[in-house]
């Protein structure tokens, strides 16, 4: 599956308050793929990935597919960055989007309320009911929040949002109810693992 076929159903940028999010959809192309089989397990290689700039680190299985899509707003042209990474024969993407804000904006905007701006605009868009939500501190103490919500299809979705030198990170794994089940501890790994990188 190609990036292009899967920013349709993963990816569409939205304004709220001046935060941009990332809407996760139906997934319906994941509902098509092959479950793996008893005999066959799929061994993924996790690799740590550093973004183009720098300024994070995660761990991914393999390397993630970018697009950036751009987003006029009353801020000006903001662009969003987008990797997406979905190993074979899982029900399941792997997602991590940043978008820088100006920076006037960004040094006076409260974190707490940008975070709850993407939150609400992430149940909103996606149709979707909140399952759990709790405040968090990125590695090196930035705000960010923790949410889980299911949308009217089934799918669940897991992220993590921090706040970081003007920039907003969401972190997301989007998956089916029966692999949520069987990936669990992969999926609290791979959200762990995300590390943002202070500017020198």
């Amino acid at each position: 599956m190609t990036v292009k076929s899967l920013l349709p159903l993963i990816a569409a940028t939205f304004v709220c308050g001046g935060s941009i999010l990332v809407e996760a959809r139906q997934l319906k192309s994941l509902a098509g793929v092959v479950k793996p089989t008893v005999s066959q397990p799929t061994q993924l290689q996790w690799k740590l990935f550093t973004a183009p700039d720098g300024r994070f680190s995660i761990l991914m299985p393999g390397s993630p597919n970018r697009n950036t899509q751009s987003q006029k707003t009353y801020m000006g042209e903001i662009n969003l960055e987008i990797f997406v990474a979905q190993p074979p024969k899982q029900q399941v993407a792997y997602i991590v989007t940043y978008n820088d804000f100006p920076y006037s904006y960004g040094q006076m905007a409260d974190p707490q309320a940008l975070l709850n701006n993407a939150r609400d605009m992430a149940l909103k868009t996606t149709k979707s009911n909140l399952i759990s939500q709790r405040n968090i501190r990125s590695s090196n103490n930035h705000p960010g929040k923790e949410i889980e919500y299911i949308n009217s299809g089934g799918k669940i979705t897991k992220s993590r949002m921090y706040v970081a030198e003007g920039r907003l990170y969401q972190v997301m794994a989007i998956t089916t109810k029966k692999q949520q089940k069987t990936l669990a501890k992969t999926i609290t790994g791979y959200l762990n693992s995300f590390h943002v990188v202070l500017k020198k």
